[in-house]
Parts: C-alpha cells; structure tokens; sequence
C-alpha cells in the first residue's frame, strides 16, 4: 500500500499540470485568454491585412517592403489592390503627412479588398480551402 501513495500523488500532479495546461485562464493574471476562431478569416479580411501590411511596410521603408508578390502572399488581384493603395498613400503623405496616409491606406485596402471579395482570384498559387 505504500507504493500506491507516490503514484497516485504522481498521477495527480500530471493531472493537475496537463489541465493547467489546456486552460483558457492564463496562471500569471487569472484572466480568461482568447481563444482561436473556429473559422477561418473572411477572404476580405484576410485581403485587407495583407495589402494594408504590405503597403504600410512600402511606404515607411520597412525592413520586408522589397519582397515580391509571391513573398508577400499576395494573389494577383491583391498586387493590384496594393499597388494602387500604395499609390495613393504616397500621394496622401505627401499632401498631408505620413499618419494621414497611413489611415488611407487601411480605409481604401478595407474598401477595395471588401469590393472585390477578398480578391484572391486570378492567382497561380492561390487555393480555395478544401
């Protein structure tokens, strides 16, 4: 019966660690975590951070901002979106400062990106979900 102790004591501190570890709580505040979706972004959502991203990058000089289209993730379409949102906030910071153009950035990439369905077409090495 003594053997039995140590193991128990054993098991019950992996149970206690392995459900600590799958908890939503998080140890150090107690606050709840939020979980991952269950479904996947919306095409457009999906289009408007990666176009608002890598224009931002382009038009503040970031380190990635030279990478190709492919580099990037982006379909065809989406370079399209790019380009034209990049153009213009170049045009915006120019006319009115960086943080001005910035914001146009995000609204025409939300705008176009929304319009176009998440422009993922027209894209060799873009798949559907399965």
């Amino acid at each position: 019966m003594s053997d039995f102790r140590p193991r128990a004591l054993t098991f019950l501190t992996l149970l206690t660690a392995l459900g600590s570890a799958c908890s939503t709580t998080s140890p150090t505040t107690g606050r709840t975590v939020a979980e991952p979706s269950a479904h996947p972004s919306a095409p457009a959502d999906v289009c408007t951070a990666l176009v608002s991203y890598w224009a931002r990058e382009a038009l503040t000089g970031g380190k990635y901002a030279g990478l190709d289209w492919e580099q990037k993730g982006l379909s065809n379409e989406q370079l399209v979106i790019h380009d034209d949102v990049l153009a213009a906030g170049r045009v915006e910071e120019r006319r009115r400062g960086r943080p001005a153009a910035l914001r146009l950035i995000d609204d025409q990439a939300r705008k176009r990106c929304a319009s176009a369905n998440g422009a993922t077409g027209s894209s060799e090495n873009w798949r559907p979900n399965s």
